[in-house]
């Protein structure tokens, strides 16, 4: 009955969970209102059905949320291992043997019977083993909550990259049109003697360099289906299709919910991750201190030794035994202690980099919403220099056309409406990159729905046509 307050007794330090130190708000809002909001699922926001359904199939398919959920099994059956180390053991045995010696008949043994051990956790070292397999666990969990985060960023960042790309590629081509009638013009005038044949070649220029920027666009534009068919388990250029005709970037929403630093905290799965890698090691000095001090067995054998089968379960074949151990490390030349004093400084590490994680966060959040509130000021300034570009070229045309300016003028304000087309396109890019960045960085885009499969996955699966 002494044992049972004795396995109560684990040492080493118990581990207390802290809030991380953040400040009370943010340096920059970007025009978002502060308030507690669920942004597991942030793309619902950008109202765009494709980007819901491809963020939701390689939430469910890719490679990396595979991967991350056989880890997070892994490390549940190696918790369940360690937990296992904390009852009793039982064998069962089955065995006969036959023997001769010199002149003597063969003889015949057989036994049966059961052998039991348990280690008493006097100094809670399995406990604290039990605890630090516990918080690997959590903190695996954690990455994968944290694969979902940056999956579903990294789907939203190529898919407006791709809407983006087929935008620029209609900007190059109706302004290829543009210049097509603009070089016809010009050879119906150099025909009837009102410019030179320059000013023919001058068009031409102009057009070629239009044309030139082309496959450029659709190279990078092909890259971005691909990388989103790979994202979401498939093979390359299955999207192709699905992804072909163009449509518009996804509408930014009217405002965003910003929660206060701490929240934004506890809510990001590295934060978590890291602390829970801070809690294991921790449990691990414990571990490692109860090495120290003594350890207690017991230990009980029943069985049955017969000269024939028929004879084991004869009550007087009957053997059994007790046994119980106590074993004190005396002396080990320091190495204990020196497990200790390596395991604190292991501790101490995890916790920096806890500590290291936390500033990264906060340093993340607030780049995000610097960029996005920067990045929605340029838009709007490349809104209007794209509209004075356009009237600009059009009045150019009709003015030309009417001999009243040179064709030197027509091409400027050709070349200066295609840079600000091809701007406002980037310039619109960005704000929405810098949004879904904001979104990141706040830790959105992980959900507990979706970090176990409804069913187990099969090891072997490949990409999906």
């Amino acid at each position: 009955m002494l044992l049972v307050p004795l396995a109560g007794c684990a040492v080493g330090p118990d581990y207390v969970k802290q809030d991380p130190a953040a400040p009370a708000n943010w340096s920059v809002t970007a025009g978002a209102r502060i308030a507690q909001q669920d942004i597991s699922h942030w793309w619902l926001r950008l109202d765009d059905p494709m980007l819901t359904e491809l963020i939701t199939t390689a939430l469910r398919n890719s490679p990396d949320m595979r991967s991350a959920r056989a880890k997070l099994q892994e490390s549940r059956a190696r918790l369940d291992i360690t937990d296992a180390g904390l009852m009793p053991r039982l064998n069962a045995a089955l065995g006969a043997n036959r023997s001769k010696s010199g002149d003597a008949s063969p003889a015949n043994q057989f036994n049966a019977g059961f052998d039991a051990s348990w280690e008493i956790d006097l100094f809670g070292g399995l406990r604290r083993a039990s605890e630090a397999a516990e918080a690997d666990a959590g903190a695996t969990l954690a990455n994968l909550y944290n694969t979902q985060v940056t999956l579903a960023a990294e789907v939203a960042l190529n898919y407006v990259q791709l809407r983006s790309l087929q935008q620029r590629l209609a900007i190059a081509r109706n302004n290829l049109a543009a210049q097509r009638e603009t070089l016809k013009i010009t050879e119906w005038r150099a025909q009837a003697g009102l410019v030179t044949s320059m000013e023919v070649e001058q068009a031409n220029s102009n057009l070629q360099q239009t044309l030139a920027g082309i496959p450029a666009l659709a190279t990078n534009l092909s890259k971005a289906e691909n990388r989103l068919a790979v994202l979401l388990g498939q093979f390359p250029a299955s999207l192709h299709d699905k992804l072909d005709a163009s449509a518009a970037l996804p509408p930014l929403p009217d405002e965003i919910a910003l929660s206060i630093p701490a929240d934004t905290l506890r809510q990001r799965p590295d934060v978590q991750a890291a602390e829970r890698r801070v809690a294991a090691e921790t449990a691990r000095i414990g571990q490692e201190s109860a090495a120290r001090y003594p350890s207690f067995s017991l230990g009980g054998s029943l069985g049955w030794k017969a000269l024939t089968a028929g004879g084991l379960g004869d009550s007087a074949n009957l053997t059994r035994s007790l046994s119980a151990s106590l074993a004190q490390p005396l002396f080990d030349g320091g190495r204990l202690s020196s497990r200790v004093g390596a395991q604190n400084a292991v501790q101490q590490q995890a916790l920096i980099a806890y500590e290291q994680t936390v500033l990264l966060a906060l340093e993340e959040v607030e780049n995000a919403l610097t960029s996005y509130a920067n990045s929605h000021e340029r838009r709007a300034a490349l809104q209007n220099a794209a509209t004075s570009a356009r009237n600009a070229a059009l009045m150019a045309r009709q003015r030309y056309e009417g001999g009243l300016i040179d064709f030197q003028s027509v091409l400027d304000t050709d070349r200066t409406l295609l840079s600000s087309e091809d701007s406002l396109a980037g310039a619109e890019l960005d704000e929405r990159t810098a949004l879904i960045g904001l979104y990141k960085a706040m830790g959105g885009g992980w959900n507990e729905d979706a970090a176990l499969p409804v069913a187990q996955t099969n090891n072997n699966e490949g990409p999906q046509p």
